[in-house]
């Protein structure tokens, strides 16, 4: 009997560091799950953008005014000539980085004959903690050689009158201010060059 439970003794001895090594890594394992997903920007679009009631805009409608102060300089939609393609972005939006290749290719093709202007409309900044600012508009224009005009929008007015269900969400307005073309996510070059043709 002594030898049975001598037996059963050990075997559990040699069970403990096994279950406290399991505990260990899993503990580890939720450490880092929460580390990651408070600093990783691609969790924000969820909750960032349930903070704003989607836009009920359609092509057709008159294009709602705004007037923002962009790195270009101060922009009116009242006074544009030309047509307008609008994007409402995030810096911490990984489908508003990798667009800005392609509007920046847009602007080098028709920025002299239409204004391309980005306003922020998320009141998070890149890293997902902090609170959106200038800065943090600036860093994302400087990181991704953002070539054309971008705004910060602290009252976030522009989000609120544009923005659709994710960012970013892009607007081509005509001349006579009336929306010819709304999409959002990322979208090919070749589908906004067609929405800037129908704008002229």
């Amino acid at each position: 009997m002594k030898a049975k439970a001598s037996s059963r003794r050990s075997a559990a001895d040699r069970r403990k560091p096994i279950l406290y090594a399991t505990l260990a890594v899993i503990a580890i394992a939720l450490v880092v799950t929460v580390a990651v997903l408070s600093r990783n920007p691609s969790v924000v679009p969820q909750s960032a953008s349930e903070t704003h009631t989607q836009s009920t805009i359609k092509v057709g409608d008159t294009a709602p005014n705004f007037s923002v102060s962009t790195t270009a300089g101060p922009f009116d939609l009242a006074t544009a000539k030309t047509p307008v393609m609008l994007e409402v972005f995030a810096t911490w939006c990984p489908h508003c980085q990798r667009e800005t290749n392609i509007i920046d290719d847009l602007y080098k093709k028709y920025g002299r004959q239409i204004t391309i202007v980005a306003v922020s409309g998320s009141n998070v900044g890149a890293d997902g903690n902090t609170a959106a600012s200038q800065a943090d508009v600036v860093a994302f224009a400087e990181k991704y050689h953002v070539v054309y005009p971008v705004a910060f929008d602290p009252d976030l007015k522009v989000a609120g009158s544009y923005l659709q269900s994710g960012f970013p969400t892009i607007v081509v307005i005509k001349p006579d201010k009336k929306i010819s073309y709304i999409g959002d996510g990322e979208l090919a070059e070749s589908t906004l060059e067609s929405a800037i043709k129908a704008a002229f």
